[in-house]
C-alpha cells in the first residue's frame, strides 16, 4: 500500500491564513534583525581569526574540565575547550595571539606541551585577521549573489511578478537563519555560509515548483480569480512539496544523531531551512504573489472543471 502524507485532492484556502502568517514572517525577521543586532554572531576563526587544535586522547575519556584549568593559566588570553565527536577527542579555540607567526606557532606549542604525551594533535589551523575579514567579505558576496542570481532566473522564466515574491520570500529565509545562530550562539563559520546558499536552493526549489503550476493554472482556468488559482496550485503540489520536505528532514536527523560535532551546527542550520523554506514557499511567496496583477496567457477556457471545495456556495 502505497505512503500518503498529504490525502488526495485536498481543498485547503491557504490564503485565507494569509494575514496571520504576514504578521508571524513580519515578527520572525522583525526578531532576527533585532538579535542580530543586539546579540550579533558567535564567530568562527574563519571569519575572525585565531588558532583551532584538535586532539585525541591516547587511552580514554578526555578531562576536559581539568584540561580548561590548565590551559586557561597559560595566559593565551581567550580559549575554548569543547567536545568534538567522540569522548576521547577536544577542541580548542585559541584567540589570535599578538604578534607575528611565530608568535601564533609558540601558542600552539604551549599548548602541546601542556597537553601532554596522553594526547595526539590531530589538526592545528590558523586563521590571521586579514584572511578572515576577506573570507566574511567573500561569504557576504556569495549569498548576495546567490540571490541576485536567484532573482534574475525566476524574472526570466516567469514574470517579474514572480521573481519579487521570490526574493522576498528567499530573504525571509536567509534573514530568519542569521536569526537562529544569533539565539542559539552556534558557531557561523564558512559552513554555514553554505547552509544558507543551500537552503535558499532549496527554498526557491519549492517555489518554482508551485510557481510553474500556478503559470500553468493561470493559462488554464480564466475564469477563476487569482486567488482560487493560487490555492488550487498549492493544494496540486502540495503532496509533493510534504514528500519532499520529510525526506531531506528524516536524512538530516540522521546527520545530526550520527555525524558529530562538526556536522551537527551545520545540520540543524539546514534542518531550520526545510521548514522554513517549506513554510515560506507556500505561505510568504505564493501569498505576495496574489497582490500582483498577472496575465491569464490566451489559451482557452475552463475546460468544465469545477471549481474547488472552498469556492462552492
Amino acid at each position: 500500500m502505497r505512503l500518503k502524507l498529504v490525502p488526495e485532492n485536498t481543498s485547503i484556502n491557504f490564503l485565507k491564513f494569509y494575514r496571520l502568517t504576514f504578521i508571524l514572517s513580519s515578527l520572525l525577521v522583525a526578531g532576527s534583525i533585532g538579535l542580530f543586532a543586539i546579540i550579533g554572531l558567535n564567530l568562527g576563526i574563519d571569519f575572525k581569526g585565531g588558532i583551532l587544535i584538535e586532539a585525541r586522547h591516547n587511552t580514554g575519556p578526555a578531562n576536559i574540565s581539568g584540561l580548561r584549568g590548565d590551559l586557561e593559566s597559560l595566559g593565551l588570553g581567550d580559549i575554548s575547550l569543547q567536545g568534538f565527536g567522540t569522548e576521547t577527542d577536544i577542541l580548542i579555540r585559541i584567540q589570535r595571539q599578538d604578534g607575528d607567526e611565530k608568535a601564533q606557532i609558540a601558542a600552539i606549542q604551549l599548548v602541546g606541551n601542556t597537553l601532554g604525551s596522553d594526547y595526539d594533535i590531530r589538526r592545528t589551523e590558523f586563521v590571521g585577521p586579514t584572511v578572515g575579514a576577506e573570507l566574511a567579505e567573500k561569504g557576504i558576496l556569495a549569498v548576495v549573489c546567490a540571490l541576485l542570481a536567484i532573482m534574475v532566473y525566476i524574472w526570466f522564466r516567469f514574470e517579474w511578478q514572480f521573481s519579487i515574491a521570490a526574493i522576498l520570500a528567499l530573504t525571509h529565509d536567509v534573514l530568519s537563519t542569521i536569526g537562529l545562530f544569533a539565539l542559539t550562539n552556534f558557531e557561523f563559520n564558512l559552513a554555514t555560509v553554505a547552509a544558507i546558499l543551500t537552503i535558499a536552493g532549496y527554498s526557491i526549489n519549492d517555489t518554482v515548483v508551485v510557481f510553474d503550476r500556478v503559470r500553468e493554472n493561470l493559462r488554464r482556468y480564466k475564469s477563476y480569480s487569482l486567488g482560487d488559482i493560487l490555492n488550487k496550485s498549492l493544494n496540486e503540489t502540495l503532496s509533493r512539496t510534504v514528500m519532499t520536505s520529510v525526506t531531506t528532514l528524516l536524512a538530516l536527523t540522521a546527520i545530526v544523531i550520527f555525524g558529530g560535532a562538526v556536522l551537527r551546527d551545520f545540520a540543524i542550520a539546514m534542518i531550520w531551512g526545510v521548514l522554513i523554506g517549506t513554510y515560506s514557499s507556500v505561505f510568504v511567496a505564493v501569498g505576495l504573489l496574489s497582490h500582483f496583477d498577472i496575465k491569464r496567457g490566451d489559451d482557452d477556457d475552463d475546460n468544465g472543471v469545477e471549481k474547488p471545495e472552498y469556492e462552492r456556495t
